[in-house]
């Protein structure tokens, strides 16, 4: 049997069992030794699967101390809630801190306001012309503590240049209703989702362990002569987040 072969059944075997709830997050997997006795295979064998489970996000390897499951408990996000009704108070419904608290978890971010030309696939987004410049709203948001993801959120500085977005700080009601008193309510979105690995920035804002991917959630909004007149980047660790949009027949 061919050297890959092995580490692979090495590899399911031990995914199988994480998966199957047999290894729980936190346990510690069987040593090198166990496994090599166990699956009759060498000890580069056993490293190599191992380094793919590591890669996939599974365990955690730690240096004399030994492998574990990795802590696994994926907040729910449901993108399509950001335009649900205001409250009483006029105040924004803010999908990421209902996530959290509906979990009986504990939301925190902070907050870094400033003027910049933006990167080129947020200007081509917000169809800017050459050289002009955006507000852009960077949150690093936490649960537990924990750094969770960010979100960084590119106005037109044209449109919204002297109000509450391009100032430091929370907004209360939130940059939607800004914009709407602004006159630009957001009637449409254009969701993105895609997958990479993370860079080395968002590695350690994040706090990420080795081979953690990242999915990026890009919404575009549109007001009602459909211009572009918000673009929100989302980095979320995929081993963190989950998800979800409902669709329904009309």
């Amino acid at each position: 049997m061919a050297r890959s072969s092995l580490y692979q059944q090495v590899a399911a075997e031990v995914r199988r069992a994480i998966y199957a709830g047999e290894l729980a997050p936190g346990d510690q997997i069987p040593t090198e030794a166990d496994l090599m006795e166990a699956h009759g295979v060498s000890r580069n064998t056993v490293r190599l699967a191992l380094g793919e489970l590591e890669n996939e996000g599974l365990i955690l390897r730690m240096r004399r101390r030994g492998t574990f499951v990795r802590e696994r408990r994926p907040l729910l996000m449901r993108p399509q809630d950001e335009f649900l009704p205001y409250d009483h108070e006029g105040r924004r419904f803010d999908t990421f801190v209902h996530a959290v608290r509906s979990e009986g978890r504990t939301a925190d971010q902070r907050i870094e306001v400033s003027i910049v030309e933006p990167p080129e696939d947020v200007a081509t987004r917000l169809a800017l012309a050459d050289g002009a410049l955006a507000v852009v709203r960077r949150r690093l948001r936490f649960v537990d503590g924990q750094p969770y993801n960010t979100l960084d959120s590119y106005f037109p500085l044209e449109i919204v240049g002297g109000s509450e977005i391009a100032r430091p700080g929370d907004i209360t009601r939130g940059a939607n209703r800004v914009l709407e008193e602004l006159g630009h309510l957001q009637v449409r979105v254009i969701d993105d989702l895609s997958a990479r690995m993370p860079t080395s920035d968002e590695s350690s804002r994040l706090q990420l362990e080795p081979g953690t991917p990242v999915v990026v959630h890009t919404r575009v909004g549109y007001d009602a002569d459909d211009t572009p007149v918000r673009v929100a980047v989302s980095v979320l660790p995929a081993d963190k987040h989950l998800i979800r949009y409902e669709l329904e027949r009309h």
